[in-house]
């Protein structure tokens, strides 16, 4: 307990002293994450928070745990290293989704042959058990994939990537330190001390962004500890084993996982690129609904909260059913949100009082929540 207090509170200080910094060096150099039809703030904000989160997390590990004792994690911060350098070029530069993805393929092939984070079963869902080498590391390399943008995705409103981090973070943890793996609570517990130092200057209106730098590696250290759940908290021979692990571990991620599944599933069935950019997340359609920032990011912890008692206190029915279920309230949920989220509706330009010039055009704007009465017909 010591070493996660230590790493925690060493995390906390280095990233909620680093910010301020950030945010000056930005302000200065100009380095922000500009508005745009997608973007729903509407002022230029530094997009550097991951620098650090990154350092804290990074530096926080060092100096608390040896890495002599956990030496597969030179290889996760190794590939933390290869996502932290790929993030910052693209909050910078912008780079294209396909250098992205190489880079990401990267980061996964350092953490699954070096590090040994893999997938080896199924854990009885839909009642596949043990699988063969080439579907497991397939499966391994697609769910990393998939976990790392998820967190990339779901960052689109203040707080909300951070606060879904800091959640998954404190449970990953502290499922960890009870069953006595030190080396992946302290792991958890630093990325959650960065986050909640980050999140200080990042709830609504957020004075900085996380940025793909932070993001991405959200995403990177969840997949490693979801994982290394799935695979041991399954084992009959742990402290505290529990059945359906494969179901408990998607509630975990359950928001931003659901959410990347979805808006990938519908933008590959619109024959679009499944990064091509739209306003079609869970957010989004929140947002639609006149809900604040900050109730956006409350809502979707609370509903991430209620997946993951559920598939917990349900583990028993089994991991196809639990699973499933899951998926089919999520579906339903944002179903309902999609359909019934207010339209734009039409309307034709006043006409100008009678000593204005006369207009010559009209031009079709669009309202949500404002109240117009058309003009009298000549």
């Amino acid at each position: 307990m010591d070493k996660i207090l230590l790493g925690t509170s060493i995390a906390f200080f280095i990233t909620f002293a680093a910010i301020p910094v950030i945010i000056q060096v930005s302000d200065a150099k100009k380095l922000f994450d500009v508005p745009d039809e997608r973007k729903v703030h509407l002022t230029p904000i530094p997009s550097l928070g991951g620098l650090g989160i990154f350092a804290g997390m990074i530096l926080a590990f060092l100096v608390t745990f040896p890495i002599s004792l956990a030496q597969e994690f030179q290889y996760f911060f190794a590939a933390a290293l290869v996502i932290f350098f790929l993030g910052l070029k693209d909050d910078i530069l912008v780079i294209s989704p396909i250098k992205k993805l190489i880079g990401q393929f990267i980061a996964a092939f350092l953490i699954i042959y070096k590090g040994g984070i893999q997938i080896k079963s199924m854990h009885g869902f839909l009642g596949v058990y043990e699988l063969p080498e080439v579907m497991s590391l397939a499966l391994t390399y697609l769910t990393v994939i998939v976990i790392i943008n998820s967190f990339n995705l779901i960052d689109g409103v203040d707080g909300l990537a951070g606060s879904l981090g800091l959640m998954t973070a404190l449970v990953f943890g502290t499922y960890f330190y009870y069953i006595g793996q030190l080396p992946y609570a302290v792991l958890a517990f630093v990325l959650a001390g960065s986050l909640l130092g980050f999140l200080i200057f990042n709830h609504s209106p957020a004075r900085i962004f996380m940025g793909d730098t932070g993001s991405l590696l959200l995403g990177l250290i969840n997949a490693i500890l979801v994982i290394r759940f799935i695979s041991t908290a399954d084992d009959p021979t742990s402290v505290y084993p529990i059945s359906s692990t494969p179901a408990i571990g998607f509630a975990i991620l359950m928001v931003p996982l659901f959410d990347t599944i979805r808006v990938f599933s519908v933008r590959i069935l619109n024959r679009r690129s499944p990064f091509s950019p739209d306003r079609n997340h869970i957010h989004h359609l929140l947002l639609d609904k006149g809900l604040s920032h900050s109730v956006v990011t409350y809502t979707c912890v609370a509903i991430n909260l209620l997946f993951i008692a559920f598939a917990f206190f349900a583990r028993e029915w089994g991991s196809t059913f639990v699973l499933l279920t899951m998926i089919a309230i999520a579906s339903i949920g944002t179903a309902v949100l999609f359909y019934t989220k207010s339209r734009p509706r039409l309307y034709v330009g006043e006409r100008m009082g009678q000593n204005e010039p006369a207009i010559t055009s009209q031009k079709i704007l669009s309202f949500r929540k404002k109240n117009y009465v058309a003009p009298e017909d000549n």
